[in-house]
């Protein structure tokens, strides 16, 4: 089975710290909590990520890691207006 988490924000400023934060969160979650892969969008004001995951279990763990939970208490302060995450099993996949 896999899963992904799909995370969408309205934008409210990033800055330097959000582009360390997100390129030091990114990595971890890819080496240390079995990320398969992780995608991101930014366009008007808005922003998509994408992360897929082999296990539920992978995924709240990595939720409750203290520095992602450092990131989140910022997205909210700092720089989202608000955000959404939802989580998804993945039945089928197939590209052309």
């Amino acid at each position: 089975m896999k899963f992904v988490v799909i995370f969408k924000a309205k934008i409210k400023t990033l800055d330097d710290e959000y582009f360390h934060t997100a390129l030091l969160l990114r990595e971890k979650a890819l080496t240390q909590f079995h990320c398969q892969k992780f995608e991101a969008l930014s366009e008007n004001g808005a922003e998509i990520a994408l992360s897929y995951w082999h296990s539920l279990e992978d995924i709240h763990t990595w939720q409750q890691d203290a520095e992602h939970l450092v990131a989140q208490k910022l997205g909210k302060e700092k720089w989202y207006e608000n955000y959404s995450v939802e989580i998804c099993e993945i039945k089928r996949t197939y590209a052309v």
